[in-house]
């Protein structure tokens, strides 16, 4: 996160993009999108989440109905400095857990997933982030690509997806 603080700077002083952007999560980049979000809320325009990880134990963690990844999941407990496996499976970080902060600052949110996603489930991950932040008062779209497996990414519209983000995020650049 400290690497996105030193990016968004950067961005915002040196070349003077918008205070506000739009954050874009594919896969496991749906961690580092949400958990920068909920850091800086004050900061994000919207968020567009493509196939994203929203819980780790789904993956890289394998927990769930997916394969997960072994070599990943050793990296991340290192990488996020947990003890033990434990440790890493009691965290409270994931962006289903942490959804709060994203809703009361009215982040608009935007998932594309595969319904046949065999890699990051969108049950364990779009789908329970989506409810979650139904459950906290707040708005998440939700578009579908029936039979999608995890690749390719993208929506099948682009337009429809540009045209979203124009109408919806929280930017000055309209």
């Amino acid at each position: 996160m400290k690497r996105f603080d030193a990016f968004y700077r950067e961005m915002t002083e040196k070349y003077g993009f918008d205070k506000r952007p739009v954050l874009e999560g594919l896969n496991r980049g749906g961690l580092y999108a949400y958990n920068w979000a909920a850091d800086n809320p004050e900061k994000v325009g919207a968020i567009y989440a493509d196939n994203p990880v929203c819980d780790f134990k789904s993956w890289p963690g394998g927990m769930g109905t997916g394969p997960g990844s072994h070599d990943n999941w050793i990296n991340l407990i290192k990488c996020y400095g947990f003890a033990s496996e434990k440790e890493a499976l009691a965290w409270p970080g994931n962006p289903v857990d942490n959804a709060f902060p994203i809703v009361r600052a009215g982040i608009p949110l935007i998932h594309i997933y595969g319904d046949a996603d065999e890699v990051v489930p969108w049950e364990e991950n779009t789908k329970v982030m989506a409810e979650r932040v139904k459950a906290l008062g707040g708005k998440i779209k939700t578009i579908c690509k029936p039979g999608c497996k995890h690749h390719p990414h993208g929506p099948v519209d682009q337009v429809e997806l540009a045209e979203w983000i124009m109408k919806n995020a929280l930017t000055d650049w309209r």
